[in-house]
């Protein structure tokens, strides 16, 4: 099973990788890529804090409470497995690919900026409002943007996605 996973990766990984890097594209998807990435990186999650503030002003604490222990149990579920597992990256097992970014850390699977990214689109949706839905196409930009820029697998967005999903339901 292990190898048709590996298999459909490799497959997925150089079609979106190469296809990324056609001269004659007008817009250039690896630089879309960095921004699309670059927004999940953290900074944006804080922007929580306002929203319960104008969404839950009577139930701060309580929100306030969740989003930080999902938060919480997102990353070190996503550390646990990425250094339990310890997939090589693309750019560091397959040949001639060289990554466009330089990850934060050795290892592929989970992805950690989808994962939170899927927390947070989640969170929003359940504790809010479905009005947030539209955030899972930034949600999956994310995802997408970490294939583009040659750092992770396809496996490794749809676990992570799943690793976030399943805390912000689990919590809330």
């Amino acid at each position: 099973m292990l190898k048709y996973i590996q298999a459909f990766d490799l497959y997925t990984f150089n079609s979106v990788f190469n296809y990324s890097k056609q001269p004659s594209l007008t817009i250039k998807p690896t630089s879309i890529a960095r921004i699309v990435s670059r927004s999940a990186d953290g900074w944006l999650y804080l922007l929580l804090i306002p929203m319960i503030f104008i969404f839950r002003p009577g139930q701060i604490a309580s929100y306030f409470y969740w989003a930080v222990l999902g938060f919480s149990l997102e990353r070190s579920i996503y550390y646990v497995l990425k250094n339990t597992i310890k997939r090589p990256r693309p750019c560091q097992r397959i040949l001639g690919v060289k990554a466009i970014i330089l990850a934060s850390d050795e290892f592929s699977l989970p992805s950690g900026h989808t994962s939170a990214a899927f927390f947070f689109c989640t969170f929003l949706c359940l504790a809010f409002s479905l009005a947030f839905l539209p955030l899972y196409l930034w949600a999956c930009a994310v995802g997408l943007s970490r294939v583009v820029l040659g750092v992770h697998y396809l496996t490794d967005i749809f676990i992570g996605a799943a690793i976030g999903f399943s805390i912000a339901l689990l919590i809330l």
